[in-house]
Order: structure tokens, then sequence, then C-alpha cells
């Protein structure tokens, strides 16, 4: 079990350092390979006010084809594209969480590793290649899975649309590339009872039973840098989630109504395609 875990607390944690195109219109190489290291907090949940520090090494594996992608946070499958609208197929994934070591669930079943898969519709409203900065809108709807690697449970639905912004050279002559992205969290009450429910049975004087709502769930900001020399791959991040105003902020297991999770990695290109391919999407 440790071993399953360790696993897939490593390939939940390299999502967030793969690097993806600041700006269409790019020539890359159409697969890179390497190595990296990285180290990342990830709160328990969102909502918890513990949570833990991964210093972690991580496979880098990019592959920019015309119908399936793999950059930061997604493996993506074109269904449908214009120069505006891309409809694409999306995964996404969430690291497991042992209850005993968290106070808020102590005595709880264990949270298991999570995926979510679902359509997204991400839409470009400005772009601006001479000065590499692109205004685009996603519209991401996912089934969250639940597995223990034995089974796997279907946990509910989730809506995520976000406004993102990308500037690329963000400071002149640098080669650093800034990405903002902001927007609300819904989900329906399946989502939120794997979470936040406390069913009776796991109640005490100071976690009362708790039945959790469909709805608003909080709105999430994410800030990220990277950067790229040669072969070299620079990655930070920093994400806040806040709960205040959600459907699932009074339950006893939110601890606290800002989520914060945020990393650093570098990693290194051993091995890249000679052919280029230019990054539209």
């Amino acid at each position: 079990m440790k071993l399953r875990r360790m696993i897939t607390v490593v390939f939940a944690v390299a999502v967030f350092f793969m690097p993806s195109a600041i700006l269409a219109q790019e020539q890359k190489p159409a697969w890179e390979i390497g190595f990296g290291a990285g180290a990342i907090y990830i709160p328990d949940y969102r909502g918890s006010n513990e949570g833990r520090v991964y210093a972690l090494p991580y496979p880098y594996f990019i592959y920019r084809g015309d119908i399936i992608k793999v950059d930061r946070q997604t493996i993506s499958g074109k269904i449908f594209k214009t120069d505006r609208v891309l409809l694409d197929v999306s995964f996404y994934g969430s690291v497991p969480v042992d209850s005993d070591k968290n106070d808020a669930r102590a005595g709880m079943e264990d949270l298991d590793a999570s995926f979510e898969i679902g359509p997204a519709l991400d839409i470009t409203i400005l772009k601006n290649k001479e000065n590499k900065f692109a205004l685009k809108v996603n519209l991401p709807v996912r089934a969250v899975f639940s597995t223990d690697f034995e089974k796997v449970t279907y946990e509910g639905l989730i809506i995520s649309p976000r406004l993102n912004v990308t500037k690329g050279d963000f400071i002149p002559g640098t080669g650093l590339n800034l990405g903002v992205s902001v927007g609300p969290i819904f989900a329906d009450n399946g989502y939120h009872d794997y979470f936040y429910t406390v069913e009776p049975a796991y109640a005490t004087l100071w976690r009362p039973a708790y039945n959790a709502k469909s709805g608003y769930s909080g709105t999430t900001l994410t800030v990220g840098l990277n950067k790229a020399y040669k072969r070299l791959r620079l990655n930070a991040f920093v994400s806040a989630d806040y709960l205040r105003g959600a459907v699932i902020d009074d339950s006893p297991l939110v601890k606290r109504k800002t989520s914060l999770m945020g990393g650093i990695s570098i990693a290194w290109v051993f091995f890249q395609s000679e052919d280029m391919v230019t990054v539209d999407y």
C-alpha cells in the first residue's frame, strides 16, 4: 500500500510541474523526455488546515501531438478546434489522504487517490503574438472518481470555469513566463459528500454530523512562473482556494477558509525530438 501511495503521489505531483505552452504559434520539439525534482506543499484537501510537503523526483514527459497532448496538469485529447475555440478531453488527479494523520478527519475513512475526466471548452478572447500575451476562458466539466487500486468509485461532478492570462517574457529579456488563472468551482453533492460529509457514525463532540450539499464550492487563484534555458526547465507556482461563502464552508472538516498550495521544481531534458511542431493550443 505504501508503494502504491508513493507512486500516486509522484505522478500527481508531477502534473503541477509540467510546462504548458505560454502562447500559440511557438515552435517546440514534438516530444521531450527528462527527469526533475520538486518540492511542493499540498493541503490534505481544500479547506484543511493540515497538509504535506513532498520533496520528490518526478518523470518529465511532454508530447505535443495533433490529437493527444501531455503537458502541465492535463493529458488532453483534441476533439474539435478552430482558431479561437478548442474542445478537448482532459484528465486531472490528486493525492490520497491518510485520515489518521489529519486531526479533523481522525477516525474517519481515508481519502483515496482521485482522478477527474471530462470535456473542456477553451475559448481564446485575446491573443497578441508580438507582445506574447493571451487571454482565454476555459470551461471544463469533469467526472470525479476515487480509487484504492482495487476498485474505482464514482464520486460526483465538478465544473470549474477559468479565466487564464499568460504573458511571455514577463520581465523583458529574462525569458520568464507568467501565467495567472482564476475562477469559481461548482460541484454536486456527491463530490462534496466525499470530502466534507460527516456521517453520524463518525460524529464526535467536536465534529458534529454534517450532510454536504451541491453548489458553489469556492474560488481558486493560481499564479505560475516558468523558464526554459537550453535543456533546463524551471517552474514555480502558488495556488489559493477561497472557500468563504461556499456551500460547504460550515462543514466541521473545513478548518481554513483559504487553502494554500505551492511548489518549485527543476528539470533537465535528456532527450527531445528533432522534429519541431507548432504549438497552437
